[in-house]
């Protein structure tokens, strides 16, 4: 199933997306839960009960509804420097570059998540902005100390990640948390594929366009840490809960990399595709004179 957060003139409310149509479910089965935590908490109940009211539930046109981000998680945890060919990038290009031998963690605050269409933000403090495609997980069961060869059952879904970064502001501090949590530099979407759809995460095909100018093209098959060892190293720490994401690393062809590097500009529109999943466009504008972000 792909599972989506919409909204329209009734408000936001949880949906599957199928035949370029959204399902609303809740209008059969109005004891469904509105938000994707609390449908992700219900666990494999309630994906039954959303495949049941999807045979009768009424189908909504994507120009009649806006996609929002599938899920507005509590904790949005990123690895960095997790691709041998980008790894092979910077070392060419950075000198005393040294890989790192653990796995590398930073937050992207909660505050930077938007959804599919919404305008990323070139902030007012920097020009230095670059793009990210990158394989999310999306965490489905509460859990703790999961082994590498457990991690698919915790596993809801995987989407689709922008890890936009203001670059100066990355590398001025060893975490990078504040170049990497501007608000709108966290775009999800446009839906959560479940894993029966998406079966091998370690073998799908990453592009990343901006002004359909192909930038990045790569594979998760070159990923240093799969998705399971991810899990499996994050919660020997923490508790991972549903509707927590995982940005699993970038590859090679970022804009900071290239020779001069190029950053992105207003009007500049990334659009991701990942195999399996779909695609994730946003279009970059100028931080509005007044911004004020809302969440539910």
């Amino acid at each position: 199933m792909k599972l989506v957060t919409f909204t329209d003139i009734e408000g936001p409310r949880i949906g599957l997306f199928a035949d370029d149509t959204v399902i609303d479910i809740s209008a059969v089965d109005q004891g469904l839960p509105e938000d994707m935590i609390d449908f992700l908490e219900g666990g494999k109940a309630l994906l039954a009960r959303a495949k049941v009211a999807a045979t009768s539930a009424p189908r909504l046109r994507l120009e009649d509804i806006t996609l929002l981000a599938p899920v507005q998680p509590r904790k949005l945890l990123a690895l960095g420097i997790n691709y041998r060919a980008h790894i092979a990038e910077m070392q060419a290009r950075i000198p005393n570059f040294s890989p790192p031998s653990a796995q590398v963690w930073f937050n992207k605050q909660v505050t930077s998540v938007c959804g599919p269409n919404a305008p990323i933000h070139r902030p007012r403090v920097s020009s230095a902005l670059d793009y990210e495609g990158e394989l999310a997980v999306v965490i489905g069961a509460r859990c703790r100390h999961v082994a590498a060869k457990d991690a698919t059952a915790v596993i809801a879904g995987y989407t689709i990640c922008n890890d936009v970064s203001v670059r100066d502001w990355q590398m001025a501090t060893p975490t990078q948390t504040m170049g990497k949590s501007f608000d709108t530099h966290a775009p999800l979407g446009p839906w959560i594929v479940t894993p029966d759809e998406l079966i091998d995460p370690q073998a799908v095909q990453i592009r990343t366009w901006v002004n359909g100018d192909l930038r990045q093209d790569f594979s998760t098959a070159d990923m240093v840490f799969t998705c399971a060892e991810m899990i499996e190293h994050l919660s020997k720490a923490m508790t991972l809960e549903p509707g927590d994401v995982i940005a699993t690393g970038t590859s090679i062809g970022n804009g900071v990399l290239r020779v001069p590097p190029i950053y992105l500009v207003p009007g500049d529109k990334v659009r991701i595709e990942i195999e399996g999943i779909g695609a994730l466009e946003n279009t970059v504008i100028e931080e509005p004179d007044e911004w004020t972000y809302t969440r539910r």
